[in-house]
């Protein structure tokens, strides 16, 4: 197919495709699903080998947030019944994240619901990061706060954090459409602070809230103009109890369409797999290890993951390997200028990375790169309450647990 050459080819050479060329893969047939993933696996595999960076999520703060976001369980106005605690202190933060890196996690990422970070806040977190390090000084640290003020990147970049998450979540042009409280701008500016700060950038995307391919196709290119290190792609999981409930729009195919997209418009970053990919890949998971580098590993945020056993079972299977914290992620020439970023940060050219190719820093509004509440479940019941699990084409509403262990509780995680 003259289109995947040429994709490939730009890929390799970290060029920009065409919008046009970019709605041509989503709008490619079944049929030609696996040329799709071979094409892009061919991308992929130049600028990450087969290796698999693992990532987990410590929710610090778990519902009761302001903002009314349509697709996350803790909003303002959502009745899922999901955990709802306070803040976590220092060493209990501490102690969860050290259960993900035992299992192999090079990223741990602190989330926090709401609209932003109190300076008070910040000073929590910042505690929070220094007792992480303290315990597991290789360890790569995100904060996902929300909405950021001036000077408090900084802070954060100086109590050791490695990265800051906000996602776009979606195209401008539909970005009021699911929520009201802040604005798509607000996003972009937040991303901007964590980047001038010398953070690592991650900010990505939710598909499945009713979107059209012409809206992914725009919240791509908009990353890749906002150049972040790492783009998480998001499944919405339509919890009850939210607005989007009833958006069961994904099949597995789109899925892997979807991250093929978004690694041919964004060919040298970390592709992660965020949450929904137990429930819309489902038995196709390790067809998108070869579409993205990076995962979560275990439970999100307010539901449950694949065990974590499976995971990297799933990794080896496929033929990958878990990536090594001595290992690292990103490609030579964006890892230069990351580095360059970090030890002076706010100096001109960072965040704007050699060629302008892929995307770079990062910044998430819902729970660095897991959207709140979108995580699932992989040990499930074996069937829905309405008997809708197997149901060709149905909601797979048997596959959303809510998190009932990890942070927040006397339970051991799923790590």
């Amino acid at each position: 197919m003259d289109l995947l050459n040429t994709l490939v080819d730009k890929g390799l050479r970290r060029a920009a495709p065409t919008r046009e060329e970019a709605l041509a893969v989503l709008a490619t047939s079944d049929d030609d699903l696996l040329d799709v993933v071979a094409a892009a696996g061919k991308v992929r595999r130049h600028w990450f080998g087969r290796r698999v960076k693992l990532n987990y999520l410590v929710n610090l703060k778990s519902g009761l947030c302001p903002e009314d976001c349509s697709y996350c369980s803790q909003r303002l106005g959502s009745t899922a019944g999901i955990l709802k605690y306070t803040w976590l202190k220092p060493g209990e933060a501490s102690d969860a994240a050290a259960a993900g890196v035992a299992g192999g996690a090079k990223r741990v990422c602190l989330v926090a619901s709401g609209r932003g970070p109190t300076d008070r806040d910040v000073d929590r977190v910042s505690d929070t990061i220094k007792a992480i390090k303290e315990q597991n000084a290789e360890v790569e640290v995100c904060a996902c706060l929300g909405l950021l003020s001036d000077g408090q990147a900084e802070r954060l970049r100086a109590a050791g954090a490695d990265a800051y998450n906000h996602n776009l979540n979606t195209s401008e042009a539909t970005y009021g459409d699911i929520t009201t409280t802040h604005t798509y701008a607000d996003r972009v500016d937040t991303v901007r602070k964590a980047h001038g700060a010398g953070l690592s950038a991650c900010s990505g995307l939710i598909a499945g809230m009713g979107e059209s391919d012409a809206d992914l196709v725009d919240v791509v290119f908009a990353l890749r103009d906002l150049d972040p290190d790492s783009v998480p792609v998001n499944f919405l999981i339509p919890f009850e109890g939210t607005p989007l409930a009833k958006e069961w729009n994904l099949t597995p195919q789109r899925c892997l369409r979807i991250l093929a997209m978004t690694r041919f418009v964004c060919p040298d970053v970390e592709v992660r797999i965020a949450g929904g990919r137990e429930v819309h890949l489902r038995t196709l998971q390790p067809l998108a290890l070869h579409l993205a580098n990076s995962i979560f590993l275990g439970d999100y945020l307010t539901s449950e993951g694949q065990a974590g056993k499976a995971d990297l079972e799933m990794i080896v299977d496929a033929g990958f390997e878990v990536e090594g914290a001595d290992e690292v992620t990103l490609p030579k020439h964006r890892a230069d200028v990351a580095a360059g970023c970090a030890s002076s940060a706010g100096a001109e050219g960072c965040g704007s990375h050699e060629g302008g190719g892929g995307c770079g820093t990062h910044g998430g509004g819902g729970g660095c790169g897991s959207h709140e509440g979108a995580g699932v479940c992989g040990s499930v019941p074996a069937a829905a309450s309405d008997g809708s699990a197997g149901t060709a084409g149905g909601p797979r509403t048997d596959l959303v647990a809510v998190r009932r262990r990890g942070a927040g509780t006397d339970v051991a995680p799923n790590a």
